[in-house]
């Protein structure tokens, strides 16, 4: 008999592993109800982020401080955090009726609420992954604040380096700092954190806000301040789980709302009956596809539609947006925004008040359909909360006691991903999600290829994706594996599995909607976390991200009429 061979655990193994005790140790301090992520409560969840170093975190495990990955996480993070040492995760219990002012963070809609100098309150209405999502982005937040007091710090009873002082000095000032002053700051700040002047000159501006334009000062004089408390006073910081975001996790609550005010909205409108096409995507590109040529038609003598598209993307062309916002509800479009906490809004057009042939969608001559198809656009969902939408929405819908099934003829993903091959704005034509951490795996017929889409300038890749519990853990040896073994990953995205999953419950097991209801996934790439300054840290797609998502939406809407 041939003896076992005893491997050495490979790096991707490693970090899989630091992965699940991660998620493990989340749930359970979750179901505790509060920890302290500097103390020894905290010290798994820190100890497996600093082993799994994921890409998105960037030097984590370095001296230096990370800049990349501090902006990365603080835009997703409730301005005035890092002055606050109790953090609270709550459901949503009344606050938007109280005195409470809500903080939205910039690049993750969230309600959030100062309650007193000391504690931050968090709404979580999205469900497990944006707890996830909030205690590792904390983690690292508190990482790198102990990277700071360590710096500063002379001796044990609390005496401070030089840099310090004048950090402090800067901060506490109440006048507004001139450019010598500022450049002063940056040099002591820039020692404090292990970076160079040129480093933090270049990413300064990126941190700050109008009411606070010296913002990263204040950040990692305020980081530090609550670490050297940690370490002189014992004052550690607390995050707390509310009894009734425990009680509520899980039980769809706000989908549910969401749903049934959806619901009864088509029902109002007599939409109920008609054919359904829903489109989870973002609120501007199908809008845009289907009303930007008569809208902006005098902008079409003398530009593609590719590159009003691009002028429609633009920061400063508001007024531009606001024409086919306004064309598109002339014509029929319902806008539903959301007041369940889903944070996911809608948008309901009627075809039966377009004329298809003035949508520059090549589809002139084309007979209608006897039955003019719903198309239901909804906002990007959260990781677990794309189950949690889906899943409840196509539930049946009881009017005065009977059951109603919607006539759901196709779903349609449109997103985000990150690509394992190619870069940045190429497209991905998923033919099976795998769920990571499981051996969950959901094959699927879609109806967009890869002969779809290519052709149009853009690099087109098709095979499975995985589906990843967050992207802000994932590392370059897990993909790395992921990519190279015969799972042949081309991408990941947090939701895709999830979606499946909701679809094939509801037309396989539950019989709520057709059996044979189409699916479609495409994804655009956001980044290639395999290379380095390709990753989500290193900023947005801008206008690289136009074409790609038009092309898809385009496909989309194609498929739809011609069907």
């Amino acid at each position: 008999m041939s003896s076992k061979k005893h491997h050495a655990r490979t790096r991707a193994q490693e970090s899989s592993n630091a992965i699940e005790r991660m998620y493990i140790t989340m749930r359970h301090l979750f179901n505790r109800g509060f920890y302290k992520p500097m103390g020894v409560s905290g010290e798994t969840l820190r100890e497996a982020l600093l082993l799994l170093r994921p890409e998105i975190y960037g030097s984590i495990g370095d001296e230096k401080a990370e800049l990349d990955g501090l902006l990365y996480v603080i835009d997703r993070l409730p301005q005035g955090i890092e002055e606050c040492r109790f953090i609270n995760l709550t459901s949503d219990e009344g606050y938007a009726n109280s005195h409470f002012k809500p903080i939205i963070p910039p690049k993750r809609r969230r309600n959030c609420y100062r309650i007193d100098e000391e504690q931050m309150n968090i709404e979580i209405t999205r469900g497990r992954s944006e707890i996830y999502d909030i205690l590792t982005h904390l983690t690292f937040l508190f990482v790198e604040s102990h990277k700071i007091s360590k710096r500063v710090l002379i001796d044990e009873k609390g005496n401070t380096t030089r840099d310090w002082i004048k950090l402090e000095e800067a901060v506490l000032t109440k006048k507004k700092l001139t450019q010598n002053e500022r450049e002063v700051a940056i040099t002591h700040t820039a020692n404090i954190l292990g970076r160079t002047f040129n480093e933090l000159s270049s990413v300064y501006g990126h941190f700050k806000t109008p009411n606070q334009p010296e913002r990263l000062l204040h950040l990692v004089y305020w980081l530090g301040k609550l670490a050297i408390e940690e370490v002189i006073n014992n004052n550690k910081r607390t995050v707390t789980f509310s009894p009734v975001l425990r009680e509520r996790l899980g039980h769809h609550i706000h989908g549910e709302i969401w749903s049934d005010n959806i619901k009864s909205i088509l029902q109002k409108k007599g939409l109920l009956e008609r054919p359904i096409h829903i489109i989870s995507a973002n609120m501007h590109s199908v809008m845009n596809t289907l009303f930007a040529p008569t809208a902006l038609k005098s902008m079409l003598s003398k530009k593609s539609i590719f590159q009003v598209y691009e002028e429609l993307s633009k920061k400063e062309n508001e007024a531009l947006r606001n024409k086919v916002t306004k064309e598109a509800l002339q014509k029929g479009m319902i806008y539903i925004q959301d007041t369940s906490g889903t944070n996911i809004d809608v948008q309901i057009f009627d075809t039966e008040q377009l004329d298809i042939s003035l949508c520059d969608l090549g589809l002139e001559g084309q007979a209608k359909p006897s039955k003019s198809p719903i198309i239901f656009v909804m906002d990007y969902a959260f990781g677990e909360q794309a189950y949690e939408t889906i899943d409840e929405l196509l539930k049946p819908f009881s009017i005065q006691g009977e059951r109603t099934c919607l006539n759901v003829e196709s779903i349609s993903i449109m997103g985000k991903a990150g690509i394992l091959e190619g870069g940045k704005g190429d497209i991905m034509i998923p033919s099976a999600h795998i769920f990571e951490g499981t051996a969950d795996n959901y094959p699927f017929e879609n109806e967009l290829c890869k002969s779809d889409l290519e052709g149009n300038g853009v690099d087109v890749f098709e095979g499975t994706m995985i589906t990843v519990l967050g992207t802000s853990l994932q590392n370059k040896d897990i993909l790395k594996f992921f990519h190279n073994s015969t799972w042949n990953v081309i991408g990941l995205e947090m939701e895709g599995a999830h979606y499946q999953k909701a679809v094939q419950a509801a037309s396989r097991v539950r019989k709520t909607i057709n059996p044979n209801v189409k699916v479609r996934y495409a994804y655009y790439a956001s980044d290639n976390p395999l290379e380095t300054g390709s990753t989500l840290a290193s900023g947005g797609l801008g206008t690289s991200g136009v074409k790609p998502t038009y092309l898809i939406t385009r496909k989309i809407l194609q498929q739809i009429f011609n069907n």
